[in-house]
């Protein structure tokens, strides 16, 4: 069954944002319906119209996005699609092409790159200038005797050495890795050794919160848990100095005058590997392939949030989330993408706001716990700051709460656009996102997105509309894995997406699709809740308790205990000045049993010092789950995966059974 998005349902609620049709007709989606009703005689008046089109003919879908935006690549056209079983569907078989030397199409004077530091420092980078960088960079990694197929890792924060470094390895055919420094030497080395990794490119350190993190005993201690590595490039990042003998410096590598060459690969060649979050043991090296990034990401970042030429284009991240690898795609549609290294409310909750009027950002993305914290301080970004350039506030991490939306519209700007968007690192992309042209009701996500045959499952197997479901996904998409590290026979990724739908990815998501065909993001299917057969959404009780004025954060855990019954405690942290005591158990009680359900009514209310979260800031609903069912911390996860491992640690007083209050 085939649910067409954005085709309101009889009595849906009004949207809080509809698109207008004079400014959509300037769009690029409006553009590119328009270029595939003249390739194929369809009706494309509407997002339902080109959707249909994107799930229905694949291999037709996918040439218009290739030609459209004139991907440079050559060969390859005969076939798109190569079967469709999945996994092992193969996408233009015959072409070869580079990412980099896609991003880089564009030429002349104009900003590329902007980097911001949080001690306010700020540089610029044109395109020439970033050309000539990155050539230099390729140059000297050829010098090394890196070419196609080594791996280059980076233990580097979000500037502009981390984007230089990483298309200067693709730019040779060689495979990028990434991740942050606020990883230690063994978390980074859990990850990168996987790779064996010929070079490293590692700084010195970062800012965080208004502190200098000296990180150079660390970038010592992981070069010497990585036997492979052949040169260490030292990166100034906060200026303390290079870190020990031996190392060569970024000012010498970039030094040179190398016209940057572009290895021209398979569609299928590793571009990257990103990382699960390692929750459940060591991280798997998920595999994304050069091809596959760059048609998805045309898309996505051109037609769903309408960036070309000039365009700014901020997301707050680090580079251990795939949202970096995103960002950097913005140059492939000639955007200036935004970096930003430090806390995102240093030295106040208005920073990101700020830096975004700065530099006139078109499309800005935050998380929904900074968008909760804005409004809980009192920030007003469209009353304070000029954002006339801003069009969309993009959402991602977590599910958007619906006074989040309203607050937008209120604090922010009435015509902005809210784009929740449910995606992740399995597919460096997005599952249901906004367009242009799609509508927007508060606390949902507008659509499935171009390409994209979502669906929610019931345990049969079977397509439900207005129920939750298991999302999955019925037809290839480009920027599917294309392989697991160190999984040589398909194993690990068959049963990480496959083994329980053969042929149909699920994503373990619950989710529901609306009437409309607007989407729903109900949480993890692994840390599922479920009340006597009922199954209930993490994300309803989130959306009550944490526009709680005196909470500041919450996790809410259903435990099957050893004796069969079922204990479902909400673990709060209470924020400065206020007290857990009966008085707000009570009205904590009240609110999730009138705005979600009685069913939603934990079996008790819990103050902790901190939530535990993955580096990249999801709740680790499924570690805290299996510590309160009893397994030992270190078991279940590594220190450097969760970003306060004391906070995940303190929920073992309360295993094996829970606490009587």
């Amino acid at each position: 069954m085939t649910v067409s998005p954005v085709r309101n349902g009889s009595g849906s609620p009004d949207p809080v944002w509809v698109p207008d049709a004079g400014d959509v007709a300037e769009t690029r989606i409006a553009e590119f319906g328009r270029f595939v009703s003249e390739r194929t005689g369809r009706e494309m008046g509407s997002y339902a119209d080109l959707w249909e089109f994107s799930v229905e003919c694949v291999d037709e879908f996918w040439l218009a996005v290739r030609d459209f935006f004139d991907v440079i690549a050559e060969g390859g056209r005969e076939t798109v699609l190569a079967g469709e079983v999945m996994p092992g569907a193969r996408w233009f078989p015959g072409a070869r092409v580079n990412y980099a030397e896609n991003a880089l199409r564009h030429r002349g004077l104009g900003v590329a790159v902007v980097s911001v530091g949080e001690d306010g420092s700020a540089s610029e980078l044109s395109w020439d200038e970033l050309r000539a960088q990155v050539g230099a960079v390729a140059g000297w990694l050829r010098a090394q005797g890196v070419g196609r197929g080594d791996r280059v890792v980076g233990y580097l924060p979000n500037t502009v050495h981390a984007v230089v470094a990483f298309l200067a390895s693709a730019s040779v055919g060689a495979v990028w890795s990434a991740c942050g420094q606020d990883y230690g030497a063994a978390g980074a080395a859990a990850r990168f050794a996987q790779l064996e990794p010929v070079v490293v490119f590692a700084a010195d350190g970062y800012r965080w919160n208004g502190r200098v993190h000296d990180r150079r005993a660390e970038v010592s201690a992981l070069v010497d848990l990585l036997p492979s590595v052949r040169a260490v490039v030292h990166v100034p990042v906060v200026g303390v100095g290079p870190g020990g003998s031996g190392s060569h410096l970024w000012e010498e590598v970039v030094a040179g005058s190398a016209e940057v060459e572009f290895e021209r690969v398979g569609f299928d060649d590793p571009l990257w590997v990103l990382y699960s979050s390692g929750t459940t043991g060591v991280p798997k090296g998920i595999v994304h392939g050069h091809g596959g990034v760059v048609v998805d990401h045309y898309k996505l970042l051109g037609l769903h949030h309408d960036l070309g030429v000039g365009d700014r284009f901020f997301w707050y991240t680090t580079t251990n989330w795939m949202m970096w690898n995103l960002v950097v795609s913005g140059l492939l549609v000639g955007s200036t993408i935004v970096l930003y290294d430090g806390s995102p409310s240093c030295p106040g909750p208005q920073r990101l706001w700020e830096i975004a009027a700065e530099y006139r950002v078109k499309v800005v993305g935050v998380s929904p716990g900074y968008l909760l914290g804005c409004a809980k301080a009192g920030v007003e970004p469209g009353r304070d700051l000029d954002l006339s350039a801003l069009r969309l506030v993009g959402s991602t991490g977590a599910p958007l709460p619906e006074q989040s939306y309203r607050w937008v519209a209120d604090h922010v700007g009435p015509r902005v656009q809210v784009g929740s968007v449910s995606g992740g690192t399995d597919v460096v992309s997005g599952f249901a996102g906004s367009a242009p042209n799609t509508a927007v009701w508060a606390g949902e996500i507008s659509a499935p997105m171009l390409g994209v045959a979502l669906q929610a499952w019931d345990g049969n197997g079977e397509s439900v509309v207005g129920e939750v479901g298991e999302l999955v996904v019925t037809r290839p998409m480009p920027s599917m894995p294309i392989f697991f590290w160190n999984d040589p026979d398909g194993s690990r990724y068959r049963e990480a997406y496959f083994d329980t739908y053969p042929g149909v990815w699920r994503h373990g998501d619950w989710v529901t699709v609306t009437e409309r065909g607007s989407v729903l993001i109900s949480g993890r299917s692994d840390a599922t809740l479920n009340r006597q057969g009922v199954r209930l959404g993490s994300a309803d009780i989130y959306e009550v308790v944490e526009n709680m004025a005196e909470i500041d954060e919450a996790m809410v855990i259903g435990v099957e205990l050893a004796d069969g019954g079922y204990w479902m405690p909400l673990f709060v942290v209470v924020a400065a000045g206020a007290e857990l005591d009966d008085q707000l158990r009570a009205r904590i009680v009240e609110a999730i049993r009138t705005q979600a359900s009685p069913r939603h009514v934990p079996d008790e209310i819990i103050a902790v010092l901190a939530i535990p979260h993955t580096r990249t800031g999801k709740k680790m609903e499924v570690p805290v789950k299996r510590v309160l069912q009893g397994a030992p911390v270190e078991k279940i996860i590594g220190s450097d995966t969760v970003d306060d491992v004391e906070a995940l640690r303190y929920f073992t007083r309360y295993q094996p059974t829970p606490p009587t209050r």
